[in-house]
């Protein structure tokens, strides 16, 4: 199986200047677990996840106050669509990190999680 049918193609995007709390809301409504920081001024991508969020309120962040862009992961490694799932499994237990952003050649198409992975590789009569 592939990245492309497990992925995510509900996702966040967001800019540099979303407020924590701002990013939380939108990550919990669309319920996904990490967002996509665009940086129009530069092109690039960055990830910021659930658990970025909470280390900061962790640390007595204002979450109002805070950032999106003070807390984006930017050396972020990239899945293909093509990639397997046991690619996507390697990489992200090479870096330790749940989340993969999925990108073609036209930019991110998604995220791939650990969550996606193992609703693949587990049988559909042990998830109900």
């Amino acid at each position: 199986m592939l990245v492309r049918d497990a992925m995510s193609s509900v996702s966040v995007t967001i800019g540099p200047a979303h407020t924590l709390r701002q990013a939380a809301r939108l990550m919990s409504a669309r319920r996904v677990g990490a967002a996509i920081v665009q940086d129009g001024d530069s092109g690039g991508f960055g990830i910021l996840t659930e658990r970025d969020i909470l280390d900061a309120i962790g640390l007595d962040r204002d979450p109002d106050l805070e950032t999106a862009d003070a807390h984006t992961t930017r050396d972020v490694v990239f899945a293909a669509p093509t990639w397997t799932l046991e690619e996507a499994a390697e990489a992200m237990t090479r870096g330790g990190f749940r989340h993969l952003v999925v990108l073609d050649d036209h930019g991110p198409v998604g995220i791939v999680s650990v969550r996606d992975i193992i609703r693949c590789w587990v049988p559909a009569r042990l998830v109900a």
